[in-house]
């Protein structure tokens, strides 16, 4: 709506997710129980593979302690080996690390699997849920969080599919080495033993401290998409009023407080990991002390001891990914929290089975239409603001109907309401006497069609623009540029109707954007077409010629136009006159001329303000003479 301060959402503005409380470990589980519902064949593969993965692991340890014990301790004891106990050596070790190849490729393929297709639908999902909510949501969302929740929410949620299988094998791997130690040494293996609860608290301690300074990192990652996102969409504003600097400082904040938290991230991690990593060795050190004092007893033999100390050595690397599975945790239940809040958002649009006639122009209607717009202030805090109160408009078939009034009248509303763009509050919106409630969906765009006052373009070529993917002829395209009086500069293009016009169409002038967008809404020969202040940047020659054309090409059309100049004025057969978001009155120019106070100090503006112009040059170079 022209004119209407909606506040764009506050800087501090937060998604409902709380940073501050460690995401718990069962509603984490229960996500990924989600996740694992979603692709339950890729991971049940990750899983088998994760399990031959941890058995084989175990079995390298045996292995090396069979042909230590059978092959190598004999080949000391003689002081040779002979070519039969190299070739069996290699023979058991060469095998168990095959099929630990094979499970360990198995594992990251399908776990790759699990976690970018379960990605690929949540990516989905989030896009499909924001094309189904309407308008009134996305006021009060900034794009930028929006992206992050497509983007690096989706993947952060689901990133814990990456090493789960894993530590799933390494839960095998545990008891099936623990299993081993106990049958080869009990004494051995209590040492042994006491290195993995070790490893559990000090990995349990570690996640907590980490849980919420990742998940407040996660969150500084969408303010610094957002505040990025906003700047480039904002590029033109920003080097014409000579910002950069400010936008810089304000890109520098938000980013200087991503790196403090990522740096707490690190360091915790830091301070952690040498703790982490030396338990292992610790019990290693232990095992052998103890294996050696064995052995020099007469006790046990050195197989054994070696078996253990490699089991030891080769299990506590893979029980790193137990903890990995608790780092990737608390950015789960921090994603899965984003990505559910737009999942669950209200106010999508209801579609009803009903199809509008294909036919002739249509009559449309607004009867008693009320809205409303939440704003938001410099709390945070949303409140209502009534824009529209209690709107009647009737838009006889074939008719072309202008909507007049000042800045931030409601006008844009009331066309975006015309087409159910977003629903009233109150009242019906009708075309051929159908609530547009009752359409089905995709109903509405094909006998109507909207040219906003902000005009869009693709990074597509100017064929592009105007078909949108539909099935026009270029004789179609070139008629209906003609309608728009686009046919000139079009010629002139270096590949014409296939020139790519850049992003956002950066290569066109205004004008030039506005008539494409023109173009774009006549091809499809919509029975009611609704121009809001389409034709603002293009000059009033140029203008007169458009709506002449448009008159004449669109017989079978209503026509609903928000207007400004005169010379669109006076084209309407009736014109609506609305003022703080009521009708105040509606008839011809004539009669609005003679008889609304507030339609004739609007539309005579321009003139009165020429001719005191005029008056007061006048004075003056009487005044001068």
């Amino acid at each position: 709506m022209r004119g209407l301060s909606v506040a764009r959402p506050n800087p501090c503005w937060r998604s409902p997710v709380s940073v501050d409380a460690a995401p718990s470990l069962r509603r984490a589980l229960r996500i990924v129980g989600v996740g694992i519902r979603r692709q339950p064949r890729w991971f049940a593969f990750a899983v088998a593979g994760s399990t031959v993965y941890g058995v084989m692991t175990v079995m390298t340890a045996w292995a090396i302690g069979k042909v230590t014990r059978e092959q190598v301790q004999p080949a000391v004891e003689a002081g040779h080996a002979t070519s039969a106990q190299l070739w069996t050596t290699f023979a058991w070790v060469a095998g168990v690390v095959l099929l630990n190849v094979v499970g360990v490729v198995i594992r990251r393929v399908a776990a790759g699997y699990t976690m970018f297709n379960v990605a690929a639908h949540y990516r989905r999902e989030v896009t499909r849920q924001y094309l189904r909510l309407p308008l009134s949501w996305h006021h009060r969302h900034p794009s930028g969080q929006l992206l992050s929740n497509a983007n690096a929410d989706v993947e952060a949620t689901w990133n814990v599919f990456a090493p789960l299988p894993m530590a799933i094998g390494v839960v095998v791997m545990l008891v099936a080495g623990i299993v081993q130690m106990v049958l080869v040494d009990p004494v051995m293996a209590v040492i042994g033993l006491t290195v993995f609860p070790l490893l559990f608290l000090a990995n349990m301690v570690f996640q907590r401290a980490m849980s919420p300074r990742i998940a407040r990192a996660q969150q500084l990652r969408a303010e610094v998409s957002e505040v990025a996102h906003e700047s480039f969409e904002a590029a033109l504003v920003v080097k014409a009023m000579g910002r950069e600097e400010q936008e810089a400082e304000r890109f520098e904040e938000v980013t200087r407080r991503l790196q403090a938290a990522n740096v707490e991230v690190g360091r915790t991690r830091g301070t952690f990991d040498p703790v982490i990593e030396a338990i292992p060795t610790l019990g290693t050190l232990a095992v052998l002390a103890v294996g050696t004092y064995q052995v020099s007893r007469g006790a046990l033999e050195p197989a054994a001891v070696v078996q253990v100390a490699y089991l030891i050595s080769v299990l506590a690397f893979p029980v790193r990914a137990l903890g990995w599975v608790l780092g990737e945790m608390p950015r789960t239940v921090v994603g899965w929290d984003r990505v559910d809040a737009v999942l669950k958002a209200r106010g999508a649009l209801e579609f009803g089975e009903t199809s509008l006639p294909a036919d002739d122009a249509a009559h449309a209607a607004l009867t008693g239409v009320d809205y409303s717009y939440d704003v938001v202030d410099e709390q945070g805090d949303e409140s209502p603001f009534q824009a529209i109160h209690d709107v009647t408009i009737d838009l006889p078939a074939g008719a072309t109907v202008a909507l007049v009034g000042p800045t931030g009248s409601g006008k844009t509303t009331l066309t975006n309401l015309s087409l159910r763009l977003v629903d009233p509050d109150g009242g019906a919106v009708r075309i051929d006497d159908v609530d547009l409630r009752e359409v089905r969906r995709g109903g509405i765009p094909e006998v109507a069609s909207l040219v906003p006052q902000q005009t869009f373009m693709f990074d597509d070529s100017v064929r592009g623009n105007i078909t949108l993917g539909g099935d026009f002829s270029d004789d179609e395209v070139w008629g209906a540029l003609a309608t728009a009086q686009a046919t000139g500069f079009v010629t002139e293009l270096g590949d014409s109707l296939g020139t790519h016009v850049g992003e956002r169409g950066a290569s066109l002038s205004g004008g030039q954007r506005q008539r494409i967008a023109l173009a774009r809404a006549i091809i499809r020969a919509p029975r009611l077409l609704v121009l809001d202040d389409a034709t603002s940047a293009v000059d009033p020659a140029v203008e007169q010629a458009i709506l002449a054309g448009l008159r004449k090409a669109t017989s079978g059309t209503t026509v609903l136009v928000v207007a400004y100049r005169m010379s669109t004025i006076t084209l309407a057969d009736e014109i609506v006159y609305v003022e703080g978001g009521r009708v105040l009155d509606h008839g011809s120019h004539d009669e609005l001329l003679a008889r609304c106070e507030g339609y004739a100090r609007l539309v005579t503006a321009y003139a009165r303000e020429a001719a005191e112009r005029a008056a007061v040059e006048a004075d003056e170079e009487g005044v001068t003479v």
